[in-house]
């Protein structure tokens, strides 16, 4: 209805507390603005997975199931999507007789499970300045 109003100067950037601007964190294509988080590891369940593979390391298809409290169909898509994309390993083996699927992190997924925290942590920062 007025006057436009403008966006105050900010005094201390998100990166003067050393964690990089708002600005300066991307989503994961050229088309994702500040505000765009990957979308390939934003989803609940994908981001579950990456975290409990950041702390753990290698863990097994049954115990990243029950740690996520997840089905084995619903795991196994989420895996698969981050498997296709470079994030995550699978091993599959056999334990006896019994088969078994272990999952690890990737350099790659490592990297973009950084970014994407980073990025958050620059929107929790700049919400939490205006």
């Amino acid at each position: 209805m007025g006057a436009e109003r403008k966006p105050a100067a900010r005094q201390e950037t998100v990166a003067d507390a050393g964690r990089p601007a708002l600005d300066a964190v991307s989503g994961s294509g050229p088309e994702a603005g500040a505000l765009e988080l990957d979308r390939l590891i934003h989803e609940r369940v994908r981001l579950g997975i990456v975290s409990a593979l950041a702390v753990n390391g290698v863990l097994p298809f049954t115990d990243l199931r029950d740690l996520l409290g997840t089905t084995d169909g619903n795991l196994s898509a989420h895996a698969r999507r981050l498997e296709d994309a470079g994030y995550l390993l699978c091993h599959k083996s056999f334990d006896g007789r019994v088969p078994r699927t272990d999952y690890e992190l990737t350099p790659r997924g490592r990297r973009a499970l950084e970014a994407y925290l980073d990025h958050m942590e620059a929107i929790i920062a700049a919400t939490r300045e205006r």
